[in-house]
C-alpha cells in the first residue's frame, strides 16, 4: 500500500503530508521499504508465477 492514501490515526491527516510525528515516521518506514514494499502479498506471488512461467517457456523453447 502506497503511503498517499494512508490516513494518520494520531491526526487524522493524510500521511503523505506528514503533519504529526507519527505521520512522518510512518512515511519514512513506507519510503525506505523499496519498489516491492508498496505491493500486497497476493501481487508478489502473482509475479513470481509470472516469472517462472516465462523461464519455462524459455527453457522449452531453447531446448
Amino acid at each position: 500500500m502506497t503511503y498517499d492514501r494512508l490516513v494518520c490515526a494520531n491526526c487524522a491527516s493524510p500521511v503523505s503530508e506528514g503533519r504529526c510525528p507519527v505521520c512522518r515516521a510512518n512515511r519514512e518506514r513506507l519510503q525506505q521499504e523499496g519498489p516491492f514494499g508498496g505491493l500486497n502479498p497476493v501481487a508478489l506471488v502473482t509475479l513470481l508465477v509470472l516469472l517462472i512461467a516465462a523461464m519455462a517457456l524459455l527453457a522449452h523453447q531453447t531446448a
